[in-house]
């Protein structure tokens, strides 16, 4: 359960939470996170002071996403330790790991940090691996599966005098 009830707080206890968000997350595939499996979220959910709350947790799944160089599908394991604060203070809320709480909420819902972090941890780009060779440029031959027949391209002679200053610079 991400929903925590704020009257069982009144105790003094932390609660522990447990949860997932599934894998078809409207949220996050609006943000262009594609996940290959549903995210598993634990934590801990404590009061810490008037109005104050905090939720300190793991959020754990794999990333689908294609390599840039060669669109290979490659799955990332994300494993996020999480850290928010719910507060009704306005001050606290320039934090960017705050969150408002109303004045009259009797529950937090921790998703929205959660996704929050997930969109920010999920990498942008990836690589099948790190000598990917990509596509070729004139004929779209995988070059990871071998050399292709293309005649190398002509090197255009004003990009000269930049190479002899790299080549410089080499030395």
């Amino acid at each position: 359960m991400l929903r925590v009830d704020l009257r069982e707080l009144a105790h003094g206890k932390a609660i522990q939470t447990h949860g997932e968000l599934k894998q078809d997350d409207p949220a996050l595939e609006r943000a262009g996170v594609a996940l290959q499996e549903p995210v598993v979220v634990d934590g801990k959910f404590q009061s810490i002071g008037e109005d104050r709350y905090y939720w300190q947790g793991t959020a754990s799944t794999v990333v689908r996403g294609e390599c840039r160089r060669c669109l290979t599908p490659v799955a990332t394991p994300l494993r996020l330790e999480i850290g928010a604060l719910f507060t009704q203070d306005a001050d606290a809320l320039d934090d960017p790991d705050s969150y408002p709480v109303a004045p009259e909420a009797t529950e937090i819902d921790v998703t929205p940090a959660i996704r929050e972090e997930l969109v920010l941890a999920a990498p942008q780009y990836v690589l099948c691996r790190d000598d990917c060779k990509g596509f070729c440029p004139q004929c779209g031959k995988d070059l990871n599966a071998g050399p292709c027949d293309c005649k190398p391209v002509a090197v255009d002679a004003r990009w000269q005098p930049l190479k002899a200053l790299k080549d410089k610079l080499r030395s």
